[in-house]
């Protein structure tokens, strides 16, 4: 009978130590299966995405925002007067460029920079549109620390 007793308690100890590692193996392949996903370098709001629209027929075009906090931030922002549209329109050739450079390049950059602006240097958009698109490169700056030229600032 002693006999029994001594073999239970080692067979206790046993079965002890094999739950402890089966119990360790599942928790850290866990742990492994779970880190098997991609990391992103800047985390890409949901609705972010800018287009600049116009009618075939007119000479009006559209610069339409989907990120949810743009018009708030551009009401904190001086008016469209306070600079120049030549101003607003030399920075955003610099701003665009450097936008489309980062789109042709998302292995590089991220998905962040889902859609390409088309904007042409030679036509007119007027300080408006002008205006509301350097501030969408400000408003990227602002909100998402992203640094599309660095100024000098």
């Amino acid at each position: 009978m002693k006999t029994f007793d001594l073999f239970f308690r080692k067979s206790n100890h046993i079965s002890s130590a094999y739950r402890t590692v089966l119990l360790l193996m599942v928790v850290v392949g866990a742990i492994v299966f779970s880190s098997c996903g991609t990391s992103k370098r800047y985390a890409k709001p949901e609705n972010q995405r800018v287009e600049m629209k116009s009618d075939k027929d007119s000479t009006e075009y559209q610069l339409i925002v989907l990120d949810p906090g743009y018009e708030s931030y551009l009401v904190t922002k001086p008016s469209a007067n306070f600079y120049s549209q030549q101003y607003y329109e030399n920075w955003n050739k610099l701003y665009v460029m450097e936008w489309n450079s980062r789109h042709r390049n998302p292995l590089r950059y991220g998905g962040f920079y889902e859609t390409e602006i088309n904007y042409d240097p030679m036509e007119d958009y007027g300080l408006d549109l002008n205006y509301r698109l350097y501030y969408y490169f400000q408003f990227i700056k602002d909100k998402y620390g992203i640094v599309l030229i660095d100024r000098g600032r």
